[in-house]
């Protein structure tokens, strides 16, 4: 009906499940915490960053979690948004790592985002749960990367560079190393 099987998608030619199993779940217990997850991740991103980024974020870190998901668990099907999900849990992490000068409390988003990604990747090793970590995995990496790439804010002292006096004045839109990291992450993305 749609979850993600290797064989229906390479020998049946049905790459469509590699979308369609991100809104399937295994009952209601998988769909609260899928809902209760977006709750809590994806509106405060969504208000941040508006519902177009955080929408391709979405879409394409479930893909990737689905493809990760697909090349490892031939035999096994698997279905949920925990890979977009995961995905964006990345995104933060690459959101506070490229706009780190921002944050004043970096300590505690990092501790936050530790807290909300190890237990669950945790939960994965556990065989009788059927919890699928290479989706979790291939999400993760996806929406880390695609952080970089959709998630870049303009520096501090940007938007105010004209109402600022001359010596204060920021040059640059983004700093070196966010540029860096942009390249980086968008050549990774391109390249897998």
């Amino acid at each position: 009906m749609g979850a993600l099987q290797w064989d229906m998608v390479v020998r049946g030619h049905q790459g469509w499940r590699l979308i369609t199993c991100i809104w399937l779940h295994g009952g209601l217990i998988h769909l609260s915490l899928n809902i209760l997850s977006l709750l809590v991740i994806g509106i405060p991103l969504e208000r941040k960053f508006g519902f177009v980024r955080i929408g391709v974020l979405y879409l394409v870190s479930g893909v990737g979690g689905s493809v990760l998901s697909a090349l490892f668990l031939g035999r096994y099907m698997s279905m949920g948004a925990s890979g977009a999900m995961f995905g964006l849990l990345g995104a933060m992490l690459s959101e506070l790592l490229v706009n780190w000068t921002i944050y004043n409390n970096k300590v505690v988003v990092l501790l936050l985002l530790v807290l909300l990604i190890v237990p669950n990747f945790v939960l994965g090793i556990i065989p009788h749960l059927h919890v699928d970590n290479f989706g979790h995995l291939g999400g993760f990496l996806t929406g880390f990367l695609l952080g970089f790439v959709v998630l870049l804010r303009p520096r501090f002292g940007w938007q105010e560079r004209h109402q600022l006096p001359e010596h204060l004045r920021v040059k640059s839109k983004y700093l070196p190393y966010q540029l860096v990291l942009f390249v980086t992450a968008l050549a990774l993305l391109i390249a897998g």
